[in-house]
């Protein structure tokens, strides 16, 4: 499984802030190895968001995404101690699942 994401929730008056940074290599499928070889796609196909078990936060990316990819987006209706995940799925079929409490 990969590295855990890094998840911050900030809320500040009736929203909160959040920023995920995600560990993945996010390989395009156009890069060539040493040898030539052409290094096969390896990217988050699927991101969501969920707020205390409500889905609030849907994406579907592709190969031109960066390494490492950061996400930052804000919720209406969100306070101090409500529970936040975060999942992702890629093309290979790997999932990644982390939580965070809305500070």
């Amino acid at each position: 499984m990969a590295d855990p994401m890094r998840i911050r929730a900030q809320a500040a008056g009736d929203k909160a802030t959040v920023r995920v940074l995600m560990a993945h290599e996010m390989e395009t499928g156009q890069r060539k190895d040493a040898e030539g070889k052409t290094i096969p796609a390896w990217f988050i196909q699927e991101v969501t968001a969920s707020l205390n078990g409500k889905q609030i936060f849907a994406a579907e990316w592709g190969p031109a995404v960066s390494k490492n990819p950061f996400l930052q987006f804000t919720i209406k209706g969100a306070k101090a101690g409500d529970k936040l995940t975060v999942n992702w799925k890629d093309n290979r079929g790997e999932t990644r699942s982390d939580e965070a409490t809305v500070s």
